[in-house]
């Protein structure tokens, strides 16, 4: 199976699904399944981003951006 790269946007947002499906009862296989993901992914994804929002998430890749800036031998 071709594996798929998702954006932080898009991990943020099956996360929220997931949350959604684990509330409604589901297992965590279960509602990873159901958002076309693997547990291991869900759990990668949930330890980088922890309890990050859309706003926290811009600010991290603008520090990231900013860090290698400075890093770049000229």
């Amino acid at each position: 199976m071709a594996r798929k790269r998702y954006s932080d946007e898009d991990a943020l947002k099956i996360l929220r699904e997931i949350d959604v499906h684990l509330h409604d009862g589901l297992d965590v296989v279960g509602a990873c399944r159901k958002a076309g993901i693997s547990d291991k992914t869900y759990y990668y994804w949930r330890k980088k981003f922890g309890g990050l929002g859309r706003p926290q998430l811009s600010e991290m890749k603008a520090l990231k951006l900013g860090a290698r800036q400075v890093h770049i031998p000229r």
